[in-house]
């Protein structure tokens, strides 16, 4: 784009609301920061996202993926950015259709108000990483070191960090409306948004009216994909979903099984477990993983499993169904976290082993040398205080 272009962009911006023209006209944006260095560029981004060229919309967006929010890290221009990007949630260009702008953007074409909506939940899930460590391990993608302390971050850092935590609010209240749109897409998108933003400590209170909004899609008439991610949400909100764990669609159970309350457990876990004897048919349910989910979805399964589990032994014999699987069970997301789970406080050898625990490393012997399950965990087994190759592991047999 050339520099007549973004000036022509600048001049006038279609239809902007109020709140976008105050953000671009009210913000620095010289002394702000993206991936790539000083974000003065942002704004003629910010305009291009409601142009009416698909393809300077295209590019914008990947603005937002590649700089604002580079493989999910905070900048000190991500926070206001966002804040234009709730602002024009309603504009009429949020109707267009959109593809990606990169050859491994899937899916198909969605309009411009849903890609908006999942780009500020992908901020919203950046903003609450590390905010609770006990949420962030039972997410499927933790492993033990990513608890080791961090370097100290810089001023910058903390600033960008501070500043997407201080505007969730705000992103809510614009996300809250598309919660009951017309349009699939950008219900779901929305949803993938609020998830992460009604779990910040300081909305609690906007959880009974979202519940409520979200209760009302659960009918028969909405499909599987729909009110399995419902159930997912009242539950990551601690809301009561011990009626879902007996629906018809196991799906739907499955999901209001994520996150169980005290009550519901053993129930929760039954669920659980009967989704993991069947890890083909489950990860069959979502082709495309919900919003705020990644990765085949018997990971997040096996993850919350673990987790609602009072023991081990409750839990043994699909764990160790898991790793005997061979070369069908993967290293970090299934062993690893089953290993773990069997060893919470560490392997002691004053100890002897439990008959659980015995079957559990007898399978990772077993089947060592088609799959490298021990070498290749070597992480997993130093995290649990556990030889780290076959013949220290099997000599603890």
């Amino acid at each position: 784009m050339t520099d007549g272009e973004n000036a022509r962009i600048m001049r006038s911006p279609s239809g902007l609301p109020t709140a976008a023209r105050a953000l671009l006209s009210e913000t620095d944006w010289s002394s702000l920061q993206h991936a790539y260095g000083p974000a003065e560029d942002i704004p003629v981004a910010l305009c291009s996202l409601v142009h009416e060229d698909p393809e300077v919309r295209s590019e914008a967006l990947a603005v937002l993926d590649m700089a604002v929010l580079h493989q999910g890290s905070l900048y000190t221009v991500t926070a206001p950015a966002a804040l234009f990007v709730a602002a024009v949630l309603h504009h009429p260009m949020g109707l267009a259709e959109h593809e990606g702008h990169f050859p491994w953007d899937g899916g198909p074409p969605r309009s411009l108000r849903a890609a908006l909506l999942r780009w500020l939940g992908l901020v919203a899930e950046s903003a609450a990483y590390g905010e609770d460590p006990a949420r962030d391990r039972r997410d499927w993608d933790w492993a033990p070191w990513h608890d080791t302390p961090r370097r100290e971050r810089d001023p910058d850092e903390l600033a960008a960090l501070h500043a997407c935590r201080n505007m969730r609010p705000a992103l809510y209240d614009a996300v809250e409306p598309f919660l009951s749109s017309p349009d699939p897409h950008v219900r779901e998108a929305a949803l993938g948004a609020a998830v992460p933003l009604l779990s910040a400590p300081g909305l609690t209170d906007r959880v009974p009216r979202a519940a409520a909004l979200l209760r009302d899609r659960l009918g028969p008439e909405a499909g599987r994909r729909e009110r399995a991610g419902v159930a997912r949400a009242l539950g990551a909100w601690g809301m009561d979903t011990s009626d879902l764990l007996a629906d018809s669609d196991p799906a739907v159970r499955v999901c209001a099984a994520l996150r169980p309350a005290p009550a519901d457990r053993p129930r929760a876990l039954a669920v659980l477990l009967d989704a993991l004897r069947d890890p083909r048919t489950t990860d069959s349910w979502f082709p495309e993983p919900l919003p705020g989910l990644d990765g085949w979805f018997r990971f997040t399964v096996l993850c919350s499993a673990l987790a609602v589990a009072e023991s081990f032994e409750e839990v043994a014999a699909v764990a160790v169904a898991i790793v005997a699987a061979r070369g069908a069970s993967v290293v970090d997301h299934e062993r690893g976290p089953i290993l773990l789970r069997a060893f919470p406080a560490g392997y002691d050898p004053t100890h002897p082993l439990t008959s659980a625990q015995r079957d559990l490393l007898r399978a990772f012997v077993d089947t060592d040398e088609s799959t490298g399950g021990i070498g290749r965990n070597a992480l997993w087994f130093q995290a649990a205080g556990l030889p780290e190759d076959r013949d220290g592991v099997a000599a603890l047999l």
